[in-house]
């Protein structure tokens, strides 16, 4: 034979051999084990039991107390008894009523009557008259005492004489009505009953109890439970035998585990043929699941772990030191498709794209979807435009599904690194840069620099500092005059959002989309019309106008709160005017509507934002019932810079007009274009010209020196640009 091929072989057996020692080590253990584990259970059955005996026992007698206290109770307790004990013949009725009743009666043997001194006048066992105290002493005649007190609780004692053990329950014959304390003493009835064989017989067949019966001393081997009376002192034992359910458990199961043991036996003979074709196909299946794992079901590219994977094999080939590209793509506009088309349109839209990124160019080392809508690709080397501007190319042409045609766009993030960086943090730099192309139009390609990170701290910290400022109420209203363009006086003013933060004054147009982005505009909203209506309740003439963001407007929750503020402020509905603008008509409708519609029930009016700058349709002015819109500011602009931009306005106003919707023009800041807007059919006006965002205070003022509600408010023209001032309700 050959030394090599005998030199395997034995190898094999020897392998063999040492599997087969193992297993059997493993076996005897196992055995061992086992043996264990019946013994400590059979032992552990023996002693539940013995404590469940034990409970049993302890349960029985707080039963035997249990039953003579209650039927003491009964019997004492009781306007018929009370009178007869006080009555002429006291004697003869307890005889009657209790003493006749003691020959055969299940629930005591006898009864001890006694009198408000504690002396025993009618004492009867088993029927029989007998000296209670001569049989009992001293002890009977104390519980007796104890009870001519009164009290609804009876005295239930354990008494033992000549070898016998009863249990007496006394307690104050009483009318029940009084129960609860009659003063003085009482007669006191006592009823006994002997722990007999015949009843501890009874007890241990409830119990499931083996030879319960009583003895002054416990007895080797048997269990026990010591009678004991009030002072601790032990009285009698209870003992009875232990019935070993473990043991009579192992002799019914020993047969099953002998068997156990040989079948364990086959089976480790049986791994040791079968444990090599299994070790082959389970790392057979080990290698499909790694594939499974780092690939995506839909489209059969790389997943994030499998990206992950191999951006980390490329930086340790340490190529142009692991220079690397990721380009992160979202797809614009794919849940219109999924919402339009249905998901089976959407994932073979995935699919198509997902084949037209694997074959982009011979740059990509791979390509990657990581769920939904966002792919990747890995590119070797550093990064070069146009593979990204290839990528928007894709989806410059629309795609065909299913008989479909469906278009798609593409935002795009990448970044670039070395070795050096880890392949998650060079994932969140390319994310960051995708979340800003997304955030800058769509479209868009974005590299990342660290410009990015430095804006997105910044941000962070803002929205640290809004969060803190509402809660403290740092953002505080003014007020910008809406008058009449009939006769100038004031109708009543817009509440403006100011933040003047520890750096200076922010923006409305910076803090307002980010309250709606961190989730903070309803308590934003909720704080400004609030202190907006606390000021407005000071002007009775004045009807308070307030912003409302499209996001207030879709909460479910929207009437309530402006409901809740207007209630607790007491101020009245119909003062009130929230503005929305356009936009919050096509995004949510129905939601809208509702909640126009409720408010609209109680008295607040709406009035429609920025009109003529967007497409809101005359069946939308129907619709939803505005009571009022306003021009948008940029048309007011126009008047002086596009040749047709009076034409375009008066057109605009003609239209709210046709539909008897009242007209304000907003933006105003000279007398020509007061005079155009008047003439187009505007009638109101705000703006500079009228006045500026100005303080409660200044109003008050304003209102003061007039001595008239309706005061013309009109300011120094200003010829520079308008300030535009954003305020959430």
């Amino acid at each position: 034979m050959n030394p090599r091929v005998y030199s395997r072989r034995n190898g094999s057996t020897s392998s063999v051999a040492c599997a087969t020692v193992f297993f059997l080590i493993v076996g005897l253990t196992l055995t061992a084990i086992m043996a264990h584990v019946v013994g400590t259970m059979v032992m552990s059955a023996d002693a539940i039991d013995d404590v469940r005996a034990t409970r049993a026992v302890e349960a029985a007698v707080s039963s035997l107390k249990s039953r003579i206290s209650a039927i003491t109770s009964d019997n004492s307790v009781w306007d018929d008894a009370y009178a007869a004990s006080v009555g002429a013949d006291p004697v003869g009725w307890a005889y009657e009523n209790w003493a006749k009743t003691s020959t055969d009666y299940p629930l005591y043997d006898g009864v001890v009557v006694a009198d408000q001194s504690g002396n025993p006048y009618s004492s009867y066992l088993k029927g029989e008259k007998f000296d209670a105290v001569f049989m009992f002493g001293t002890t009977l005649q104390h519980q007796i005492d104890k009870a001519t007190q009164g009290g609804t609780k009876p005295v239930v004692e354990f008494l033992a004489t000549n070898g016998r053990i009863f249990l007496v329950s006394t307690n104050a014959i009483q009318p029940f009505a009084s129960s609860a304390g009659l003063p003085g003493r009482h007669h006191v009835l006592s009823f006994i009953k002997e722990l007999t064989p015949a009843v501890l017989d009874a007890e241990a067949q409830q119990h499931n109890l083996d030879g319960l019966r009583l003895t002054q001393a416990a007895e080797t081997g048997q269990l026990k439970v010591n009678i004991t009376n009030t002072a601790g002192g032990v009285v009698g034992t209870l003992i009875w035998h232990a019935q070993h359910p473990g043991q009579e458990l192992y002799r019914a199961v020993r047969p099953y585990i002998y068997l156990a043991i040989a079948i364990l036996i086959v089976f480790l003979m049986a791994v040791l043929v079968c444990g090599g074709l299994e070790a082959k196909r389970l790392k057979a299946l080990a290698a499909v699941a790694q594939r499974e794992a780092a690939q995506d079901s839909l489209t059969g590219l790389f997943n994030r772990t499998g990206l992950m994977q191999q951006v980390g094999t490329l930086q340790n080939l340490r190529e142009n030191d692991g220079l690397l590209t990721l380009h992160l793509i979202d797809l614009d506009g794919f849940k219109a498709v999924n919402d339009a088309w249905g998901h089976a349109v959407g994932d073979e839209l995935i699919k198509q794209v997902g084949q037209a990124l694997a074959a982009l160019s011979p740059a990509i080392e791979c390509a990657a979807r990581f769920g939904g809508d966002e792919f990747a690709l890995l590119q070797r080397g550093a990064m070069t435009s146009k593979i990204d501007e290839v990528v928007l190319d894709i989806f410059r042409v629309p795609f065909s599904v299913s008989g479909r045609t469906v278009e798609v766009g593409a935002s795009i993030g990448t970044a670039t690194a070395t070795a050096t960086v880890e392949p998650l943090e060079i994932l969140r730099q390319a994310d960051i840069a995708l979340y800003r192309a997304k955030e800058d139009g769509k479209g868009r390609v974005v590299h990342y620099d660290l410009l990015l990170d430095v804006e997105r701290e910044r941000v962070s910290l803002l929205e640290a500092d809004l969060r803190e400022a509402i809660v403290k109420g740092d953002i505080t209203p003014v007020f910008q005059p809406l008058v009449s363009a009939a006769d100038g006086t004031m109708q009543g003013v817009e509440a403006l959002a100011r933040w003047n933060g520890a750096n200076g004054r922010i923006s409305p147009e910076i803090f307002i989309p980010l309250a709606e982005k961190a989730g903070l505009i309803d308590a934003l909203g909720r704080l400004m019309l609030s202190s907006s209506i606390a000021h407005a309740k000071r002007w009775p003439s004045l009807y308070l106008s307030v912003n409302v963001s499209p996001l207030q407007l879709c909460s479910p929750d929207f009437p309530l709160v402006v409901l809740t503020i207007l209630d607790k402020e007491s101020f009245d509905p119909h003062r009130l005017t929230l503005e929305i603008t356009e936009g919050v008509l096509m995004s949510n409708p129905d939601q809208a509507r509702r909640s126009i519609e409720s408010l609209k029930r109680v008295g607040v009016r709406f009035a429609l934002d920025d009109f003529g700058s967007g497409y809101a349709s005359i069946g939308a002015l129907r619709t939803f019932g505005f009571d009022r819109v306003k021009i948008d500011r940029s048309l007011v602009i126009a008047l002086e810079e596009e040749q047709n931009g009076e034409d375009v306005l008066k057109a605009t106003v003609l239209l709210a007009t046709a539909l008897n919707i009242p007209v304000t023009a907003e933006g105003i800041e000279n007398t020509a274009q007061a005079d155009i807007l008047r003439a187009a059919g505007c009638d109101q006006f705000q703006g500079y010209l009228m006045g500026r965002p100005m303080l409660a205070c200044d109003i008050d003022e304003e209102l003061s020196n007039t001595n008239c509600p309706h005061s013309r408010v009109v300011h120094e023209e200003n010829s520079g640009t308008g300030e535009y001032g954003l305020a959430v309700a």
